[in-house]
């Protein structure tokens, strides 16, 4: 598709080029920096050694670093296994 002096592929190796350098951007402004909190700096309980280490600089929980990204990390309150109908009651 390109066309002119470039090569072919040129525009494809352009756009890939330009989502891996946006994904190292992102990837750089979301990791934590720094030393890791002993406990959470929301709730107060003790962080896993295991994820301070997996996640140097973290300050949060897992529960209170998923609620924080919007996620919730616990269980429904409705029955997945069961009928639509027994859902939309």
């Amino acid at each position: 598709m390109a066309g002119g002096w470039s090569r072919d592929g040129a525009e494809n190796e352009q756009m890939e080029a330009s989502i891996q350098e946006e994904l190292e951007r992102m990837k750089l402004r979301r990791a934590p920096v720094g030393e890791s909190l002993m406990d959470c700096a929301e709730c107060g309980e003790e962080i896993p050694e295991k994820r301070r280490v997996a996640l140097p600089g973290v300050k949060f929980c897992v529960d209170c670093a998923a609620e924080r990204q919007g996620r919730d990390v616990r269980q429904s309150s409705y029955n997945r296994r069961g009928s639509k109908d027994s859902q939309l009651k």
